[in-house]
């Protein structure tokens, strides 16, 4: 048999092995491994995945995983997305759909200093839902407010995605963090005009609250907004002005995260407990992922199958962006099965020289791209991992209820993936002026 096909049919059996429920990396491991094995010998796998491995995880930029992990569990544990959402519902809760609306700013504000999809809608699932519930919002649009806003934890930096993507694809952590800044914002912007729109047509849906008066506005600025700033400035900010590596921005950033939590007495030796062992489960999950991962995509290298995948591409005569499209909807189709950090180190050597080298995309533009593609697979079925948090966050509401609210939100993400593809300078001008 040919490499190629010896690397179709590996792949074949990786999806096998998923759909019997065997967890990811250990999949990627194995037929990686053994794929590799079979095209060259067993002593050569053995020698291939024990230097790759140490290689990889003797790295110094995997060491920006673990720092920004623990900087988003620390936000968490000491209660720093209830103080937003208290400003975001301040400032916008009077609005049709307006503890929605609020859901999204939070969610993005949070996101900028969490880096968590999940992370963030669990937390801003717990505090927001029950306030929904106060005013008789429609469950549907409540739940899926939250799932579809914690996605842009994956997008707003620090985004421990893009982390991954820019190890994945040998790519500056810090230009794919400015990236990320516009296109958030962008989804946010859009998300809230879907839901004022869906709450304007039909006011039962997501009723407004109540007003509050410019004093409780500016409290709450205060205790709220404040921390988060402080935080970005000193880290993301940091890294931007070329002061601090990926690795000593997330140093800063717990740092930062530690003494505004301190100075107000919200810090205690018991979440810092929690906070470091949260980090390493996390840490430990990941660095597996980008260790089966590296195997993996040895395997893919010897295959040939991305130069198979290039030469195809270039037979097929049609325009860059319906190349693209193709992609995107593979990406999207995988999306439904696969987890998101699985999905970008499993696909990344694959798709990456194609987009990059055969049809001349950034690669920066590209890891936005595929960022947004796969905040879409955490909120579609059968998967949908942000949809099962909320569900766990509101026990009563049914499955299936939660996803139907989703499709307004999938909309605004196609509507914001066109608008990158259209206007790429969306994702790449913040990054050229560094």
């Amino acid at each position: 048999m040919s490499p190629t096909t010896v690397g179709m049919i590996g792949i074949s059996f990786f999806f096998l092995l998923i759909a019997l429920r065997m967890p990811i990396a250990y999949a990627m491991a194995m037929v990686g491994f053994a794929g590799f094995g079979y095209l060259t010998s067993t002593s050569a796998a053995l020698t291939m995945a024990s230097t790759e491995l140490f290689s990889t995880f003797s790295r110094y930029s995997l060491s920006v995983i673990p720092m920004f992990i623990l900087m988003g569990f620390l936000a968490f544990h000491t209660g720093m997305g209830t103080r937003l959402y208290d400003l975001a519902y301040k400032m916008m809760g009077h609005l049709p759909g307006g503890l929605a609306i609020a859901t999204q700013a939070t969610c993005a504000l949070f996101g900028a200093v969490c880096g968590s999809n999940t992370a963030t809608a669990a937390t801003i699932g717990a505090i927001a839902l029950p306030e929904m519930r106060k005013y008789n919002y429609d469950h549907s649009l409540a739940t899926a407010s939250v799932a579809a806003g914690g996605a842009l934890g994956v997008l707003i930096p620090p985004s421990v995605i893009f982390i991954v993507y820019g190890i994945a694809a040998e790519q500056s952590v810090g230009r794919l963090f400015l990236a990320g800044i516009i296109p958030g914002i962008l989804l946010m912007s859009l998300y809230m005009l879907v839901i004022y729109l869906v709450a304007k047509s039909n006011p039962v849906l997501g009723p407004p609250g109540i007003r509050s008066n410019w004093q409780s506005r500016y409290k709450a600025l205060g205790g709220g907004l404040l921390e988060v700033m402080v935080v970005f400035t000193i880290s993301l900010g940091g890294l931007f002005a070329g002061w601090f590596m990926p690795t000593e921005a997330g140093a800063v950033g717990v740092a930062g995260v530690t003494l505004v939590t301190a100075l107000k007495k919200r810090i205690n030796p018991g979440i810092i407990i929690r906070s470091l062992a949260d980090t390493t489960r996390t840490t430990a999950m990941i660095m597996l992922l980008v260790g089966s991962a590296v195997i993996f995509g040895r395997f893919i290298a010897i295959s040939r199958i991305p130069f198979a995948m290039a030469a195809w591409v270039a037979e097929l005569a049609l325009p860059s962006f319906a190349v693209i499209a193709l992609i995107l909807l593979i990406y999207l189709v995988l999306g439904c099965f696969i987890d998101a950090l699985a999905l970008i180190l499993l696909t990344i050597p694959i798709f990456l020289p194609v987009a990059v080298d055969v049809l001349g995309y950034d690669p920066i533009w590209f890891g936005v791209i595929i960022v947004m593609v796969v905040a879409m697979g955490v909120i579609t079925p059968p998967v949908g991992m942000n949809v099962y948090i909320i569900k766990g966050v509101a026990v009563d509401v049914p499955l299936e209820k939660i996803f139907r609210g989703i499709w307004p939100f999938l909309f605004a993400i196609v509507l914001a993936l066109a608008l990158l593809i259209i206007f790429p300078g969306l994702a790449t001008y913040l990054p050229s002026l560094i």
